[in-house]
């Protein structure tokens, strides 16, 4: 199964946000057992430095990023999805960007805290809490 993370949940996870992030650790955990996939955008990488290296400094932050890395797989934002992008019905870009993103790696699912902002997907959205619960966990 191939859960696409999207930025905020990647966030939690490894900015350790709090009550977000044991639900994110979980499937992180997951992950780690070969049990899903997680994909996430090379757009969140980027996102994902700025707010964690004004927390934890530039060398903690890349040490995070570095081993979320192992666990997950890396969707390429090019120009194609930066076209659908701009053509969608998305009120929000980065939100389309990270749909087709989620669209061109063949994820089966998004993970996401805000699944009003993707509406329009025609990709099942859950929230970390709601995957874990459709598990058991």
């Amino acid at each position: 199964m191939r859960l696409f993370w999207d930025t905020n949940v990647m966030l939690d996870f490894l900015g350790e946000r709090e009550p977000f992030y044991l639900s994110a650790a979980k499937i992180a955990t997951l992950a780690d057992k070969r049990a899903i996939q997680i994909v996430v955008s090379s757009l969140s990488y980027a996102t994902i430095s700025y707010f964690l290296t004004r927390y934890y400094g530039l060398e903690k932050t890349k040490e995070k990023l570095r081993k979320f890395k192992v666990i997950s797989e890396i969707s390429a934002l090019d120009e194609v999805i930066i076209e659908k992008g701009l053509n969608s019905n998305f009120s929000d870009f980065e939100d389309a960007l990270q749909y087709f993103c989620a669209w061109q790696s063949s994820s089966d699912i998004i993970i996401t805290r805000n699944g009003k902002d993707f509406k329009k997907s025609a990709i099942p959205v859950m929230s970390p809490d709601e995957f874990l619960s459709g598990l058991g966990k």
